[in-house]
């Protein structure tokens, strides 16, 4: 049985490159590589498709980033308020334990 053979997605990336720049034409890339054309014709399309998610990752980390910021924010408060919550009941149940109740 014949095996498959892989490619990663850095090799797809520069072979894909090397087309669209013009520095070689597909079927130099083919010959040299030994791909099928559909194979490389495939690999442009998706690297098409997905390119303007480059730029749309890099807003989207921002946006993440604004979000876990002010979850930061919040949990800070939150002990902060937790903190003074425990101490206000330890003194309150020492004074009440001094007073007899």
């Amino acid at each position: 049985m014949v095996k498959r053979r892989t490619f990663t997605p850095d090799f797809k990336t520069q072979v894909v490159l090397e087309t669209l720049t013009g520095v070689r034409s597909d079927a130099q890339v083919c010959q040299e590589h030994r791909l099928r054309s559909q194979t490389l014709s495939r690999w442009k399309a998706e690297f098409l498709e997905r390119a303007p998610m480059v730029f749309a990752t890099q807003q989207s980390r921002s946006k993440e980033q604004e979000q876990i910021a002010e979850l930061e924010r919040m949990v800070g408060r939150l002990t902060m308020e937790l903190e003074a919550a425990k101490k206000a009941s330890s003194i309150l149940t020492s004074l009440s334990t001094r007073s007899g109740r």
